[in-house]
């Protein structure tokens, strides 16, 4: 009867520490986890830009924000003329327009910075903030893309980038809210909604 007694109080025992162990891990693997799927933003990231100064992402918190890979010998690199027209409209709204020049597609963004710059001056007046050439794509994509077209990155979707002039739209909190076909132009109806908040 002793020897039951003392068994009985050895399993319960052991039956006791094993909970305790296992609830005191839970918290732990809760916050892993918790960890593993929390969404990043863009305000973690700082580029150069053309004229190779700085620019930080986190200067545009509480603006929209549209992202987009340019080319200057596109098809569709008269989209340049829609985005200045949209950027000029809103940019005194909280909006702001973001260029990523890429030779990813067709090598037809072939030139050095400064030819970039001079060309999307001159040839369309542009005075939103254009970045020095990236990869968009493939091995050495940037890691800005990296966040925009991986879904464990953004929280919303994994993407991958078509073409030239595909658009990552961005909320006042920097997070990705939508990703826009290439051929959609930059003054549609959906993105226009979207910058007026309709």
């Amino acid at each position: 009867m002793k020897k039951t007694f003392l068994l009985f109080l050895a399993l319960t025992s052991l039956w006791s520490c094993q909970n305790q162990a296992q609830n005191a891990t839970l918290p732990n693997i809760q916050t892993a986890k918790s960890s593993v799927m929390s969404k990043e933003t863009i305000y973690q990231f700082k580029v150069q830009d053309l004229e190779g100064n700085e620019f930080d992402f986190a200067t545009l918190k509480g603006k929209k924000i549209m992202i987009v890979n340019t080319a200057s010998e596109c098809g569709l690199t008269p989209q340049y003329e829609q985005l200045q027209a949209v950027y000029e409209k809103y940019k005194d709204q909280d909006f702001v327009i973001v260029g990523f020049p890429a030779n990813n597609f067709g090598a037809q963004e072939p030139g050095t910075n400064k030819e970039i710059g001079a060309f999307c001056q001159k040839n369309y007046g542009v005075t939103f903030p254009m970045m020095g050439k990236i990869s968009v794509k493939g091995e050495d994509m940037h890691p800005v893309y990296q966040f925009l077209t991986q879904q464990s990155k953004n929280g919303l979707q994994d993407s991958e980038v078509e073409w030239n002039f595909q658009k990552y739209l961005i909320n006042e909190k920097g997070e990705l809210v939508n990703v826009i076909a290439p051929r959609v132009l930059p003054n549609a109806a959906e993105i226009i909604n979207w910058i007026e908040g309709k």
